[in-house]
Formats: C-alpha cells, structure tokens, sequence
C-alpha cells in the first residue's frame, strides 16, 4: 500500500509582499481616469450650470455628491493654464455636496427647461470601501510588512532557525520515536565495551522497572570519551535510533555566541524542552567547546560568556531542581581540559571511554564499510585489518573509499587486495609522484637517509619492527619507512631511547657516509626533540633531574608563571641536549659497524627504490628480537585455545598488532612533514603533552 501523499502547504513569502505593491502600483496607473478635480460650494455648482459650461453631471446618491464635468471655456477660467491643456486628454471636473438625490433631480429638471444644461445625467451608489482603501491601504501594507519581518527576525513559528529575537533559543535538532530511523547499533561495528555500558542506559528507558525494583538508578549522565574517528558520535546516532525516546541533538558550540548571556538562556531552554518531553536523551557532541576548565585564560576580569553558560549547565545536569527521565550524552576527544566539577558523579556518572579498534574490531569495521564495493576473490578482510595497525572507524571508512577510487581510476571492474595496499599507502604517505624530477646525487642521499633508519631499527631491542622503505616520492615526503610499533601499556626509558636512536639514524648515515648533513631530517629532529623534553620535563628519566614532572593533567598548566627557575631552564636544555647528543653518537657508531650492510641496503633502495621486511633479513640476518606483540598474540591464542593468525602473508607477517604508525622521513632540499597513522600508546603522550613556554628554550 503506497503512503498517502502529503498534501502541499502553499508557504508565505516576501515575494508576495513585493507582488501586491506592484499590482497596486499598477492598478493605481490604469484606474487614473486622467482628470484634474477641485471641490465647490453648491451655489457655484448651480453658478457653473446656469453659465453653461456643464457638459455631464454624475450623482452620487449613496454619497449625497454630484459630479460636474466642465467644457473646455469653463474649464480654462476655472483652472490654471499650467494645470489644463485640452491637447493633453486631462478632464476637469467639480465635485460638490448636494441636499439630495431628489432634490438635485428636480433642479436638473429646471435647468433642462430653462436651456441652462443639455447634457447628460448619470446616478451612480458609489461605495466607501474604495476610498477606504485609498485612505488606509499604505498604512496597512507597512503593518503587515513589519509584522512580517519581525517573525522572520523571531525565527517563525519553528523557533530554531532563529535571528536577533531568538539568538536564547536553543538550537537543538530533535529526533522523535517517530521519526526516520537510519542508525542502529546493529550499524556499529566493534566497541562491544562501549556498546554495552550504552545498550544499559537505552534499556532502562525501555523497561525501567526491571531495574527500580531492585532499587537502582540509571545515571544522569555520560561521557563518551576517545580520539577522533572512532564512532562516538556514531555511537549517538544509534542511542537516537534505539531508545524509542525524544533524542535532542546539539554541538558544543552552538551554545555560545556573541551576546552576552546567551549560551545560559539557550542552556535553560534546552532543558526546558528536554523536561517537556521526558524521557528523553540530550546529546551535546563536542562538549570542550562549552566545558573547559573555569578560571582558565582570565579575560581581565570581564564576562566570561563561556564560563556563564558551563555555570549554567552545571546547575541544569544536578542543581538544586531535578531533571527526572533527562539522560544527558557527550563527546569528546579531549577529557583532560573538561572541568572538575562537570565531571563528578551525578552529572556525568559514566565515562565510556572509545578506544581504537583491535584486530577483531577492524574486521568488523571493514566488514560494515565493504558492503557496499564490489570485491574480487584476492581480498582478504583479515589481512586488511592487519595492515591497518591502529587506524580509527573512519580512517578505515577512508581506505575503502580510496581502494574504490584507485581502482576505478584503472578502469578496474572489482576492487583487490593491491588495490587497498595502495590505499593504505595513499592515506599514510600521500600519493607516488613517480614523475617528481631527482637527481642521481639526491636519489643516493635520500637511500642512504632512509637506508640508515632500517639499519639503525634493525639492530636496536626496542626499536619498532621495520615492514617496508621506500625511496618513491609520497606527497610532500621524498622518501617513507613504515614502522611497527610494539604493543605495549608502558614504556621503558630504554625505549624511549632506542626510538629516538633510530628516528636519528637518518641524519647519521647522512654524516658518516656522505660527510655532509641536509634539510631532510627536519621532521626527525623536531620529533626527537619533543620526546626528549618529554623524557627530562613530564617523565622524570633524567640523570640530573630525577623523578620531576612539570605536567598539569588538570589542563590549568601554570598560567603565566613557570614552574621552575630560570636556573632549572637551563638544567633542562642541558639535559635535552645531552641526550639526543648521547643518540647521536650511538647511531653513528652502528652505522659503522654495519657499514657493508648499510651500503648493500642503500643500493637495492637506489636499484628497486623499496625493500620489505625479507631484503633486510637477507643482509642482515634475522632480528634476534623477537616481536613482543607475536609473543603476546600467541600467548593470547594459546590460553584461549584458539590457532593463532596466520603469519604466511609476505611483507605484512607482522603486522598483527593492534597499534601501529607510519614514518615519513624525507632526506633532501624541502622541509617536510610526518604523515602518522597512529603510535604508541606512550608515545601519544608524549606529543600531545603541553610545550614548554618559549621563553625557556
């Protein structure tokens, strides 16, 4: 059975306004009847006949008016010569107010017998409405014109799409029970932690009696938590779309505006609406906008809009009232700038945090996103989730997309395995440009740059597993080398340090085999610098400054003051400097002792320009590391008693963790940048740490 059409609703518009003024406009042009009228006592009207200029007399008899129409002789005496020229059509005319209709009658009847009119006598009602309207039609126009306009100001009868008049209102889009539903969690692949502490809230809205009767409540409030990319937004969506409850859907910004005291009225009429149509869920997606800590960058003692409209927040989500069947969700990616007091149990009681997906998670992801591509039989959703180490929901979205386009731009029919490598190549380093013009000398320096990483890597415990280098322009970057990194919760100073030893093992090789240093190592250098202040200031690995950190998780930091002496600055360049010079010379000296292998591994990247995992094994030998995350995957497997993952695919055998990131280093005349995947769980930290004021490097 078809749905029953909706009936079209003829909406207003200020065309229309426009449209009525024209045709009065225009009926105000063809209605003149090009005349020229004045108004005369009764006894010159009779005074006009009895002269004989009269040519036409109209009665008006609902008006008690009559009409004379004037001959051209009486007209010129009557009028000014500037005001009637016959030539010009212009009638002219006298209007006068008569006893009456009978009255006029019979003295028209006089003046017939004395030969004073001959013409003709016209009896008209007349009507008031006309001259109503020519009196008080403009004034209505501008009435109903401003009238209009102040509704479009006020935003109409919707109320949200707002301007001056409604800049309080809130602009929170609502989704009912019977609306479209589009997402469900059926939609969300992986998360099955986050999914469940979810799954609860929209399961007591269902059924709420399974959980008062053993006494419990439902939290007020909670926090989804996790990089971007990773669905809690999606997450939303699907709460949306299975609660069978009103959803209200807001950004974080949308609170705040120009006016001062806006963001707390549209706060207070948020909750308002929310409370009208209780149980209901409020979603406020990047809640840091509206959330950050109080008391942070004062604005000299001015108002602060955005700490107005927190304050009131904060009152509506547990205040002195209740919001009873008012469920509050947020999202964010960054927790650790939110304030205390937003926090705390009663406003948000839940914190779910959105992590990554794992190697399961990313088959599922892979699974929902391949639906809708037409696949050859060499894809194997496994090993694509094996490539993509660390990648977020929406990056692995974007290697669908990207595998789609890359075959189509071959004229391909279905989609392939190389096909996704590529696009994972693509998303990480950017495009080949084969085409980009190098010289032989260039070539040579950026395989020895890149051929100094992977030996470096190579013979150091904790350096990251090398997969692949590559000397083929990516973007921006002259040169890549993909790294691995192990799976690890915490991170050893010793780590730290063979990391930053092997991030330095291009501008060794540089050194040592080519006597001469270049600007390709400037993305090296400024990631080695970053981990070594994060070393000396936040993670307490100094020698001279043992067991200090100078980092504010509040995200208050220390405000215009530093948190040590000037004395203490020093102290900690002086420390910096001493241990990336310590990593310095320790790359070069393996570099030294693996000489041979080195230039062997700098000519297959100058002859092929890429060598896989196997290449290195062949010059060197086996890595006598093992992969910490092989051994945690087969201990995992074996308590389990489930086969471990296959480990027969080529260059990509170890790329079963379940975090991982892409070096870009490029040796050559350009200042380049890092594509990164992902990284270590410390080393996040360490990057996304506070730097320090610059008045102190």
């Amino acid at each position: 059975m078809e749905p029953p059409k909706k009936k079209k609703t003829i909406k207003f518009s200020v065309y229309w306004m426009y449209a009525v003024i024209l045709l009065l406009l225009a009926g105000i042009f063809y209605l003149d009847d090009n005349s020229i009228t004045k108004d005369v006592s009764y006894s010159d009207f009779e005074k006009y006949v009895e002269s004989g200029g009269v040519d036409q007399i109209i009665v008006f008899s609902k008006k008690d008016q009559a009409e004379a129409v004037l001959n051209d002789s009486l007209a010129r005496v009557i009028f000014h010569e500037s005001q009637f020229q016959k030539s010009s059509g212009i009638a002219a005319r006298v209007v006068t107010e008569i006893p009456s209709a009978s009255k006029l009658q019979d003295k028209i009847d006089e003046w017939k017998a004395q030969g004073y009119f001959n013409g003709e006598v016209k009896y008209e009602k007349g009507s008031d409405f006309l001259s109503l309207l020519w009196t008080f039609g403009p004034v209505l126009l501008l009435i109903a014109f401003w009238i209009f306009f102040m509704k479009r100001m006020s935003g109409g009868s919707g109320g949200g799409a707002g301007g001056v008049f409604s800049v309080g209102k809130s602009k929170a889009q609502i989704f009912d029970k019977d609306g479209p539903v589009k997402v469900t969690f059926k939609d969300v692949a992986g998360l099955s932690e986050a999914k469940t502490e979810i799954e609860e809230i929209v399961e007591f809205l269902k059924n709420p009696q399974r959980y008062t009767d053993l006494g419990g409540k439902i939290p007020k409030g909670a926090l989804l938590v996790g990089p971007p990319g990773t669905g809690k937004t999606l997450l939303a969506k699907a709460v949306a779309g299975e609660a069978n409850v009103p959803f209200f859907s807001m950004s974080g910004s949308d609170f705040v505006e120009m006016f001062v005291g806006v963001g707390a009225s549209r706060v207070r009429d948020l909750f308002r609406q929310a409370k009208e149509k209780a149980p209901c869920i409020v979603f406020i997606d990047e809640i840091d906008a509206v959330g950050r800590a109080r008391g942070k960058n004062p604005n000299m003692g001015a108002n602060d809009e955005r700490e107005n409209t927190l304050n009131q927040l904060l009152t509506e989500m547990d205040g002195f009232g209740t919001n009873s069947g008012v469920i509050i969700l947020a999202a964010t990616n960054r927790a650790d700038i939110l304030d205390k007091a937003l926090l705390r149990a009663g406003r948000f009681d839940r914190q779910i945090y959105v992590e990554l997906p794992d190697l399961n998670d990313r088959v599922a992801i892979f699974n929902v996103h391949l639906k809708k591509i037409k696949l050859d039989d060499s894809v194997d959703v496994e090993l694509l989730a094996r490539q993509t180490p660390g990648f977020s929901g929406a990056e692995i979205a974007n290697v669908c997309n990207e595998a789609a386009l890359i075959a189509a731009r071959h004229n391909k029919t279905t989609v392939g395995r190389q096909d996704f490598i590529d696009a994972v190549d693509r998303i990480i380093g950017g495009l080949e440009k084969k085409t980009k013009i190098t010289t032989d000398e260039e070539k040579h320096a950026i395989a020895v740059h890149e051929a100094g990483h992977a030996t470096v890597s190579w013979h150091l415990k904790y350096a990251n597993p090398l997969i692949k280098v590559t000397i083929v322009p990516r973007g921006k970057a002259l040169g890549a080398a993909w790294y691995l990194p192990e799976e690890r919760q915490i991170t050893p100073s010793q780590a730290l340090l063979d990391e930053m030893c092997a991030t330095l093992g291009g501008r060794a090789a540089e050194e040592v085999f080519l006597g001469r240093i270049s600007t390709g190592a400037a993305n090296d250098l400024e990631r080695v610098t970053k981990q070594a202040y994060a070393m000396v200031v936040y993670y307490g690995m100094s020698d001279k400054l043992p067991n200090l950190s100078y980092y504010d998780s509040t995200g208050q930091d220390y405000g215009f003051s530093k948190p040590y002496s000037d004395h203490r600055a020093r102290m900690i360049d002086e420390e910096v400097s001493r241990i990336v010079a310590e990593q310095y010379e320790r790359a070069k000296q393996i570099l030294r002792d693996k000489a041979a292998g080195h230039n062997e591994l700098a000519d297959t990247l100058i002859t092929r320009e890429v060598i896989f995992t196997e290449d290195v094994e062949r010059i060197f030998g086996k890595r006598q590391w093992a992969s910490r995350t092989e051994e945690i995957l087969a201990a995992n497997a074996k308590n389990q008693e489930v086969p471990a993952l296959p480990a027969d695919a080529k260059d990509e055998s170890q790329e079963e963790d379940e975090t991982g990131k892409s070096e870009n280093e490029t040796p050559g005349d350009n200042e380049v940048t890092e594509p990164q995947a992902t990284s270590d769980v410390t080393d996040v930290e360490a990057e996304e740490l506070p730097p320090l004021p610059s008045d102190e490097k």
